[in-house]
């Protein structure tokens, strides 16, 4: 798989990113929540992202 950094929050490693891929998908890089209290099957996770990523690259024509 080829992925492309879109947008990030920062310019270091662990920030809430989002990633594209060759497959025509993304790929989120955010925090793992334990406190949801949702049932997430065990071959899916949940990230939590700022909303202002979303913002981001939206307003930059990113996704």
């Amino acid at each position: 798989m080829k992925v492309t950094k879109l947008v990030s929050t920062c310019d270091i490693k662990d920030c809430p990113t989002i990633y594209a891929t060759d497959r025509g998908t993304l790929l989120v890089q955010g925090e793992t929540p334990a406190d949801h209290g949702l049932q997430i099957p065990a071959n899916e996770t949940l990230v939590e992202i700022p909303m202002e990523l979303i913002q981001k690259a939206i307003r930059d024509n990113l996704i």
